[in-house]
């Protein structure tokens, strides 16, 4: 493999590389933990938690976050050895390119994932701005009249705010991470409060319940349901990688890459086990119901109300609406850096290869994924969350497992600056967890004829592609030598 340097690479001899200037690195650690936690939090962990509650039931919904935990903490340590021994801009990208080839297979395997990300990056994006949209038609009821014919107010809602954040990120990262920094304290206020809310009516209860009481054993027939909820808690724990998409913007990424990961995930973790075993006695008590989806959507805001009153109950809310924001600002900035990276290779539309003149960072690759994920806004987004995980598991995460154990192997003198603990066990057990949900939730076949689709449809363009630009597998190269670590400060 080619050495994986940044801003001066080994050119690539299927394509001219244009020079242009570097993406300044400007992010630190307290600022690399927080983008990673506005991405994992957002509105995910409030509304899928009545999901969950559905599926595995009071009594087992904790099993589905404490595995959630554990498979993304396996997965964590992956991301942090490829994310300190690669440290470029696109994150997934830059790994299966260097860990397939990035002369041979490794063109193939990175542009499928920025094929699929094409599709599940706005998903993800647009999913965050219909949370913000739901918590506001919550708050003001009279925006849910239908202003157009065939168009719901909360999609117009949505799409205004996909482009009020792409409009906010169209600026350099010093002013970038200040404005993380305001949405970060809300994130951490909203969790803390719906942290307290849950105490408050628990402590209310009598008799109060105990651990044991809160939890039990699943069993074989549970299997299914377990998958299920554990497929919406590994969704709710993503993003404790977005650092890596932003790599060459990070000072001291060998140390600052896998530190922001696993203090993250800690963190998060600590916060969505709190949440839930302050909400499960409340909620097995009876004294909220949340079945229907009005009830889902009004789930937390309600227990607020039960423990403080209406009042609470409108500022916890808008603290959501304020959490959502802040997941869709830190999903936009982090993936508008991959199409840029692919383009950067001569691997995708090379009109997106291009950098702001005077603030240095991906315009065109911004505007690009703003404006479609402000179109997503319009469509459904019923299975989003199972699609979206699917998709990931198959396309991304299984790649780069596999990828690092075939690079362990051939490589083995290959410096990295982290090396995880335990290896190869937090790999194999990452892509346990991974399996266990693929194979053991109820129906997936949909989905996983989605991701076949997706690789299927990304490979046809890509060997178009390739065979017209003499790329791999179309044009023979020489065998390149083996990666080594980068070497920036």
């Amino acid at each position: 493999m080619s050495q994986p340097t940044h801003p001066t690479r080994t050119p690539d001899p299927t394509h001219t590389h244009r020079a242009h200037p570097a993406l300044a690195r400007r992010l630190g650690l307290p600022t690399a933990v927080a983008l990673n936690m506005m991405e994992m939090i957002g509105v995910g962990p409030f509304v899928t938690l009545p999901i969950i509650l559905a599926t595995a039931g009071a009594r087992y919904s904790a099993w589905a976050w404490l595995l959630g935990a554990v498979i993304a903490l396996c997965d964590g340590l992956v991301w942090a050895e490829l994310g300190a021994t690669f440290p470029d801009a696109g994150g997934s990208y830059a790994f299966l390119r260097q860990l397939y080839n990035p002369r041979r297979a490794g063109r193939w395997i990175s542009f499928l994932y920025v094929w699929q990300l094409s599709f599940s990056a706005p998903l993800s994006i647009a999913s965050g701005c219909l949370g913000v949209a739901t918590f506001t038609v919550w708050l003001w009821p009279a925006l849910a009249t239908p202003i157009l014919p065939f168009v719901h107010s909360t999609s117009l809602i949505a799409a205004a705010a996909c482009l009020l954040v792409t409009a906010l990120l169209y600026r350099n990262l010093t002013a970038v991470a200040r404005m993380a920094w305001i949405l970060f304290f809300g994130v951490l206020v909203t969790i803390l409060g719906v942290v307290a809310s849950g105490a408050a009516v628990s402590a209310r209860l009598h008799p109060a319940p105990t651990l044991a009481s809160l939890l039990g054993w699943p069993t074989l027939a549970l299997l299914p349901a377990l998958a299920q909820a554990t497929l919406i808690a590994c969704y709710d724990y993503w993003g404790y990688y977005n650092i890596c998409f932003l790599g060459s913007e990070v000072r001291h990424p060998q140390r600052t890459i896998p530190r922001a990961i696993l203090l993250s995930l800690a963190i998060v973790a600590a916060l969505y086990l709190a949440m839930n075993f302050a909400l499960l006695p409340a909620l097995g008590s009876g004294s909220l119901a949340a079945s229907d989806s009005t009830g889902r959507i009004a789930l937390v805001a309600d227990l607020a109300r039960v423990a403080f009153g209406s009042t609470a109950a409108r500022v916890l809310a808008a603290l959501i609406l304020w959490s959502a924001f802040a997941s869709v600002f830190s999903l936009l900035l982090g993936y508008s850096r991959v199409p840029w990276a692919a383009a950067r290779d001569g691997n995708f539309f090379r009109s997106l290869d291009a950098l702001h003149p005077r603030h240095g960072f991906p315009h065109r690759s911004l505007i690009a994924l703003g404006l479609t994920a402000t179109l997503f806004c319009f469509f459904s987004l019923g299975q989003v969350i199972a699609l979206l995980v699917v998709i990931r598991i198959l396309l991304q995460f299984l790649l780069q497992h596999f990828g690092l154990l075939a690079l362990r192997r051939r490589h083995p003198s290959l410096p990295r600056p982290f090396r995880m603990p335990l290896y190869p066990l937090p790999v194999f057990a990452a892509i346990a967890g991974f399996l266990f949900i693929l194979a053991f939730r109820p129906h997936p076949f949909k989905e996983l004829a989605a991701a076949a689709a997706i690789a299927a449809t990304g490979s046809v363009l890509y060997f178009l592609r390739a065979h017209r630009l003499r790329h791999w597998p179309f044009h023979c190269i020489e065998q390149p030598r083996a990666p080594r670590a980068s070497n920036h400060p």
